[in-house]
């Protein structure tokens, strides 16, 4: 997400940061040039002229003239203006009440309201009792959809009663969440292809009926300016909390979460990141902020990681890798591993300096196809050619790569990443790990066990 914006903002400040002083003149210039970024990211042009005048307004103060790096400290004030137009610490879900705790989901139909939902109760299973229940009974399946998702993430759905109206069903959902002791319950709300009177009433007697702690909006991103308007308009008619944009990965002109809490007056919670269900994630402005900014954002990655890893396995792992024992089966594991943290272009776009790169390095091939592929190749070996490699040749690349549905080459690539993984993995534990290899490379970066390149 963010891309365009990311080069643009990163255009302008490449022209300030280089500089050791810096006149009003500079200032102006690359105001004008973050101008016509935001605005070409779709930004609301009320909220453009807004955040323009606050960064000039500290950007020509003495603090900054006066600054060692001067560009450096106008980055500074963009990042923390973009916090506070980001909703700064106001996202958090306020789930502490008497249980059960109702979400109340809200929006127009094709917004990704049903999957959202599903994707939220994965998110919360964590540490919550969850039960999901749709409230559609004018899309045909709506219901059923929820329910085939909520099997799929292991999160109980209400019991589906044909012909009950939504309040019918808003009554048995909270009777059945009190009687089954879960701590949320989520509402999955009926939607039009656009704004109505009877979509507005019956949003509010839901509303009115449920008393939710949170009333999420889920606006699809790629709406751009429109989504601003919906937001406006379901505050203004029903009330909501809180913002949940989807899509946020397809969206080059991403403006819409720039410009929806100036709009709505509520901030933005949670983000939608691609498909899969762990392509979801709570929206944490100063992080946004950070990879609005090419920055990165490595405490999500972080988070991500431990999420999804398991502590005794990776040590059991690393064990194993280190004592030379790498095989196919564990190259295939890894790979898994790194599926679960979402797609690689969400990675990418949290790693520092690497964000600016993402659609390069994902057109040469580096990409979630490239690990598809390379799983499709493992999985097509025998239990004993994953355990010994080395007796993969020319006759059994074959059948491998008529198995895995590619050509023979890209067997053989894998094998030789296979070859350079393993050789580092027993050369890092002949070091002591990790750490030993830290310390290797502080003392000789380049060293010859790799071609006498400075890696660092």
């Amino acid at each position: 997400m963010f891309e365009s914006l990311t080069d643009k903002l990163s255009q302008a400040f490449a022209k300030i940061t280089s500089r050791g002083v810096l006149s009003e003149a500079d200032i102006d210039l690359a105001l004008r040039e973050i101008r016509i970024a935001l605005l070409e990211a779709d930004v609301s042009l009320s909220v453009v002229k807004d955040f323009i005048a606050h960064v000039k307004e500290q950007a020509l103060g003495e603090k900054v003239v006066k600054s060692v790096q001067p560009g450096q400290m106008v980055v500074k004030i963009v990042h923390d203006e973009l916090v506070k137009l980001l909703g700064g610490d106001e996202g958090e879900l306020k789930l502490n009440v008497a249980a059960p705790a109702v979400i109340l989901m809200v929006g127009l139909q094709g917004s990704g309201k049903t999957t959202t939902s599903a994707k939220l109760a994965s998110l919360l299973k964590k540490n919550k009792k969850v039960l999901l229940a749709s409230l559609d009974v004018y899309r045909p399946a709506a219901q059923e959809q929820l329910a085939q998702l909520g099997a799929q993430i292991g999160v109980e759905s209400l019991e589906i009663i044909p012909d009950e109206t939504p309040i019918q069903i808003t009554k048995r959902a909270l009777k059945a969440a009190k009687e089954g002791v879960f701590d949320v319950l989520i509402l999955d709300t009926s939607g039009r292809l656009q704004i109505d009177e009877n979509l507005m009433n019956e949003v509010a007697e839901v509303k009115k009926l449920s008393t939710p702690v949170e009333t999420l909006l889920v606006a699809d991103a790629l709406m751009g300016q429109e989504a601003c308007h919906v937001a406006k308009a379901f505050q203004e008619k029903v009330g909501i909390t809180g913002l949940v944009l989807t899509r946020m990965d397809g969206s080059s002109r991403a403006g819409a979460a720039l410009s929806m809490k100036m709009v709505s007056g509520v901030p933005v919670k949670l983000i939608g990141t691609g498909e899969k269900v762990a392509d979801f994630e709570p929206f944490h402005a100063d992080r946004v902020a950070g990879r609005i900014l090419g920055q990165g954002d490595v405490v999500t990655l972080v988070e991500k990681a431990m999420e999804t890893a398991d502590k005794a396995e990776a040590e059991k792992m690393a064990t194993k890798m280190f004592s030379g024992r790498f095989d196919l089966n564990d190259m295939l594991a890894q790979l898994r591993q790194i599926q679960k943290l979402g797609s690689m272009g969400s990675i990418l776009g949290m790693i520092p300096g690497l964000a600016r790169f993402k659609n390069q390095i994902e057109q040469s091939g580096i990409g979630d196809q490239l690990i598809k592929k390379q799983e499709a190749v493992i999985l097509s070996m025998t239990k004993a050619e994953r355990k010994n490699p080395d007796i993969i040749k020319a006759s059994r690349k074959k059948r491998i790569a008529l198995g895995a549905g590619v050509e023979v080459s890209e067997v053989n690539k894998l094998l030789k990443s296979y070859e350079q993984m393993s050789d580092l993995m027993k050369k890092m534990g002949k070091m002591g790990g990790m750490s030993g290899f830290a310390q290797m490379m502080k003392r000789n970066p380049s060293n010859p066990m790799f071609g006498g390149k400075k890696w660092f």
